[in-house]
């Protein structure tokens, strides 16, 4: 599938550093500067709250980590991608060919995650990671026979019956197992090679949003957006956890479906309806995805390639279904598995907000500075596309749009209850389409910018033991 012949007449003749009024760097500090005051407050109070009563179930609030400064073998290499990423990160973004772009952001951010995940060594950071008791590799013996597995699915899931799954297995539906028990079957198994398969996919999101970036908005603005992709602070959870192969698989859904609205390709959107359809079995929070997929056809004023895209999402729950699976009937079982456990005790009014404030570690202080743009220029991107006789939004409203998609589906998960704490991991997949906001930022300031998200990588890898 071809992702470079887009034709520069397609995209927006002008696409302003910042737009017009909004282009001091105050209000951006100030944004940024709230951000940080929010995890200051977070951490505060989450710390008093834990000490009282032990309620939050986490030591160092609001992330699920505990206070252990170190070094380790990643540290050099980690400081190394960060400063060679601040350094010629954006002249490379803006001058070297579209695929390789592609294909260095892809590396860049392998080299970061690893180097971040070897902070803790090869065993504790990566190869481990995936295998203790919580974890999917756990249970690999127990789909021998695959059908059978699935039609008893639902009966392990509630803490009672005799061999009740581990956590993180019980908390998805059985398409993120199915993953590793594959991996297995092809001789790809144990936790080594489950958490590099984990890192390649979730680092292949940042291609991914480049390419939906640039067919929605226009190169530029995703080009703008490519080294703040690459050194993302919440690559500090990728490696290694399953959630950064969940983030790739919906990110591509997304990629490809933008393909599709643009290019009027069939392939592409039926490649984006299975990846949806495979998306929901890998998370019960991730249909949300749906608000980002819908946005893509608000920004392109088009519905070319939504029976395609639903035939081909469509047939995942089916087959599921067919082999035994009904994931109407786990979702309910899950929410009182949750409440089994330490959803049920860790308080919703401390965590509505300091899961905010764990996102904010995890995107950064640039982006909270580019949601600041975001917010700003939503009332005029929202008129602009509901209005049926404007004309297609701007590279700046449609990429204004996205984030906001994203950003709604964060919200909307946060409110739901469902996700008190861990959020700095099990969000990664939202947190791929708050990123570009960046490209909104003064092309000026760029480095100043992603030293300071490398800075918060840095500083939360080096500081606390995160667990993931």
């Amino acid at each position: 599938m071809k992702t470079e012949e887009r034709s520069d007449s397609s995209r927006p003749a002008e696409e302003p550093a910042a737009p017009a009024g909004r282009a001091g760097h105050r209000p951006d500090l100030v944004a940024a500067g709230v951000g940080a005051l929010l995890v200051a407050v977070a951490c505060g109070v989450g710390w008093a709250w834990q000490r009282s009563n032990g309620e939050l179930q986490a030591q160092w609030p609001p992330l699920l980590a505990s206070w252990n400064p170190h070094v380790g073998p990643g540290t050099p290499a980690a400081l190394t991608v960060a400063a060679a990423v601040v350094a010629y990160g954006p002249a490379l973004a803006d001058r070297l060919p579209w695929r390789r772009l592609l294909l260095t952001a892809w590396a860049t951010a392998l080299a970061w995650i690893f180097s971040l995940a070897l902070i803790e060594g090869w065993y504790r950071g990566i190869a481990r990671r995936l295998t203790t008791k919580h974890e999917y590799l756990r249970v690999i013996d127990r789909f021998d026979d695959i059908p059978a597995a699935l039609r008893g699915f639902t009966d392990h899931i509630v803490v009672g019956p005799p061999g009740n799954w581990p956590a993180h297995v019980a908390g998805h539906p059985p398409g993120a197992t199915l993953t590793f028990v594959w991996l297995d079957r092809i001789g790809l198994g144990g936790g080594a090679w489950a958490g590099v398969f984990c890192i390649v996919l979730g680092a292949s999101g940042v291609a991914a949003v480049l390419i939906a970036v640039r067919a929605l908005a226009g190169e530029r603005l995703a080009r703008r957006a490519a080294p703040f992709l690459a050194l993302a602070p919440f690559a500090v959870w990728t490696g290694t956890s399953a959630d950064g192969y969940f983030a790739g698989v919906a990110a591509w859904s997304i990629a490809l479906l933008a393909l599709a609205a643009t290019r009027r390709s069939l392939l592409a959107a039926c490649a984006s309806g299975l990846l949806f359809g495979w998306t929901c079995y890998l998370s019960y929070g991730l249909p949300l995805i749906v608000l980002p997929l819908a946005t893509v056809l608000l920004i392109t004023r088009t519905t070319r390639p939504v029976l395609p895209f639903l035939t081909a999402a469509l047939t995942v729950p089916l087959a599921f279904t067919l082999t035994g699976f009904a994931w109407w009937e786990a979702y309910p079982l899950l929410v009182e598995r949750y409440y089994q456990g330490a959803g049920g005790v860790r308080p919703y009014a401390y965590w509505v907000w300091g899961n905010l404030a764990a996102a904010t570690l995890a995107v950064g202080l640039a982006t909270a500075a580019g949601l600041r743009r975001t917010l700003a220029a939503t009332p005029s991107a929202a008129l602009g596309a509901l209005h049926p006789r404007r004309p297609a939004p701007t590279a700046e409203a449609a990429l204004t749009l996205l984030v906001l998609a994203a950003l709604l589906a964060l919200l909307a998960a946060d409110l739901s209850g469902m996700s008190k704490a861990e959020t700095e991991r099990i969000w990664q997949p939202f947190y791929f389409w708050l990123l570009p906001a960046t490209a909104l930022l003064p092309v000026r300031g760029r480095r100043g910018w992603l030293g300071a998200q490398a800075g918060v990588a840095l500083l939360v890898n080096h500081l606390v033991w995160t667990g993931w």
